[in-house]
């Protein structure tokens, strides 16, 4: 079993973090995944959500919107299509966009569905790493 974990989150815009952990978890597409070392190496895909990271005991966290991850025994390489860190969110913000993607997924057609929907998760989740 591998002792250490490397977590690397990488966007267009180049590396977000690098950094050894002690577990990972990931906004899968189909749910959340845990990740230790050791882990069974697996490819896959990246929904919208929180990815939280444990140093030394303490967690911390970002959101990750969309991308994937390969996971391999002691290294999680996350491609993302954004990221977002809690020092970059403003609550008041995300809470008027949360609210105002709530409001127009009542009238939406199925072109804009997809698009608010993912809004509306991007705003939710800015708004848990907020609190």
């Amino acid at each position: 079993m591998a002792e250490g974990l490397y977590l690397e989150v990488v966007t267009g815009k180049g590396s977000v973090v690098g950094v050894e952990v002690e577990e990972v978890r990931l906004p899968g597409e189909l749910g959340e995944l845990g990740v230790l070392p050791g882990h069974t190496p697996l490819l896959t895909a990246l929904g919208i959500g929180r990815l939280l990271y444990t140093i030394g005991g303490q967690e911390r966290q970002m959101v990750i919107t969309q991308g994937f991850a390969e996971v391999l025994p002691d290294r999680v390489t996350v491609l993302a299509r954004a990221v977002r860190l809690p020092n970059e969110v403003d609550p008041e913000v995300e809470q008027r966009i949360f609210e105002e993607a709530t409001t127009a997924l009542k009238t939406a057609n199925a072109d804009d569905f997809a698009e608010i929907t993912r809004r509306l998760r991007t705003a939710e989740a800015c708004l848990e790493i907020s609190a």
